[in-house]
């Protein structure tokens, strides 16, 4: 992770950066080039102007006399090559002699008339293994006639030099802010690449189900706060584990009940041939705990298909107090045998909800079965509906042994268990919230220990746009 987020900052990122500097350089260098260059040829020009203007001033009518003298006071004060011809194309003076004239005269064409328009500028290499700026001057007396042609040669080893050291300059100024660039940003990078190498190490250690593990959050950032995920995503994945294991173990021990009194009442029954007290005895006992298998299988189906979304409700014109009256009707014979009471009263009418009557009703059937479950005998459930602006409230409360306000805000999750004593699979309510939230409605629990709880459903009634629905 690490060697790949350095590796792409390297390749995208430092590759681009060094090219642009790289471009900056490039231009800079070109223009301090132009520049010293430009620098040759403005000396040069100076040069040939005031060539022309002592040429004029000196009165004389012999443009290679003049031409003659002031190539020699040139050579006095400036270090440049200058080559003089006469008007009729033959060299009058070279300064300095030597090699330089050899190069002059072996094949340089100084004559200004034919060669070259006064003002060029050419770019030569001189014998002496130099380059150098050429300008060529032709000199004219008081009537505009051809006087003389000089040729400058102005060697460019300094202005060369200059422009050397200024790129040098540059590409070093260029290295020093690279590196000031590079260093910080190799610096803020290994704040990112070690807390996640150490996040991935640890996310590798939580999947092979070390939950103890722990990320230590180095910075107060973005990756702080995943490194704080990830901490609260073990937990969580071990709180959920932990659920689940104590889920196998009870769904587990709810299945082993039934069975174990199914075939204990078929041996028995399959042993000669039973009083029929005994034999009603073991059918009834054989057909409740069938029907309890029956109702915890249905109760993992459907959370199942809770889980994989494949849960379809089919919603209609529903008659609430139909489907609260038989699911209480259900239970009825139950609470009695096991002397607990229902306080109901129900009430004339409740307008109609957009519901799955099947669903409501198992909804109904399950917080109901809960009340039963948790409340002491001689308890009491109450039920209670109520009409308030365009939603009906179920609420249903027992006085039974209440739920810790610690297990409260996770009673609804899948898997948890308050109490562990009571029989159960703790996906029950999991469900029931589901199922509401698919009818756009509510869940709500309420409880003190030792108190009892209070369990609010909640559903909006039918409007003007569902029956236009049902009735398209």
């Amino acid at each position: 992770m690490g060697k790949g987020i350095v590796k792409r900052w390297v390749f995208n990122y430092l590759s681009i950066t060094v090219l642009c500097l790289a471009v900056i350089v490039f231009a800079a260098s070109f223009g301090v080039r132009k520049h010293y260059y430009d620098g040759v040829r403005e000396h040069l020009t100076e040069l040939g102007n005031e060539a022309q203007h002592s040429f004029l001033e000196c009165g004389s009518d012999s443009g290679a006399a003049w031409a003659s003298e002031y190539l020699g006071d040139i050579a006095q004060r400036e270090s440049i090559d200058v080559a003089a011809s006469d008007e009729n194309g033959q060299i009058v003076r070279i300064i300095p002699s030597g090699s330089f004239a050899e190069y002059i005269a072996g094949g340089a064409d100084t004559d200004a008339r034919e060669t070259a328009d006064s003002g060029t500028f050419k770019t030569v290499d001189l014998p002496t293994g130099e380059r150098a700026i050429s300008y060529d001057v032709t000199i004219k007396d008081k009537n505009g006639e051809f006087a003389a042609a000089l040729r400058f040669f102005e060697p460019l080893s300094e202005a060369d030099g200059k422009v050397m050291r200024a790129i040098l300059f540059l590409a070093a100024g260029m290295v020093v802010l690279l590196a000031l660039f590079v260093i910080p940003t190799l610096m803020y990078l290994g704040t990112i690449v070690k807390p996640v190498r150490e996040i991935r190490a640890t996310a590798h250690r939580i999947a092979q189900g070390d939950y103890e593990t722990k990320v230590e959050r180095l910075h107060d950032d973005e990756i702080g706060e995943l490194a704080d995920s990830i901490n609260h995503m073990a937990e969580e994945i071990k709180a959920s584990d932990s659920m689940k294991n104590d889920f196998i173990s009870s769904v587990s021990h709810e299945l082993r009940t039934p069975l174990t009194a199914i075939k204990g009442w078929a041996e028995t029954m399959s042993l000669g041939e039973p009083d029929p007290a005994t034999l009603g005895k073991g059918l009834g006992i054989i057909i409740n705990e069938s029907e309890r298998l029956t109702g915890m299988v249905e109760e993992l189906l459907d959370f199942s298909r809770m889980q994989s979304g494949r849960m379809v409700l089919v919603m209609d014109k529903c008659d609430l107090l139909a489907e609260l009256g038989e699911a209480v009707y259900m239970l009825k014979e139950r609470a009695a045998k096991e002397n607990k009471h229902f306080v109901y009263e129900e009430p004339e009418s409740m307008p109609p909800v957009l519901a799955d009557k099947n669903r409501l009703r198992q909804v109904f059937i399950n917080i109901i079965d809960n009340a039963l479950k948790y409340t002491p005998e001689g308890g009491v459930i109450g039920i209670d509906v109520k009409h308030e602006d365009d939603r009906i409230k179920v609420i249903i409360s027992d006085t039974g042994c209440g739920i810790n306000e610690v297990d409260l805000p996770r009673i609804k999750e899948k898997f948890y268990k308050a109490n562990k004593t009571v029989r159960g699979s703790g996906i029950g309510l999991a469900v029931a919230d589901d199922i509401m939230q698919r009818h756009k409605g509510r869940l709500d629990i309420e409880s003190r220990e030792d108190v009892g709880t209070t369990v609010t459903i909640t559903i909006p009634v039918l409007d003007h746009d569902d029956e236009k629905i049902l009735n398209s």
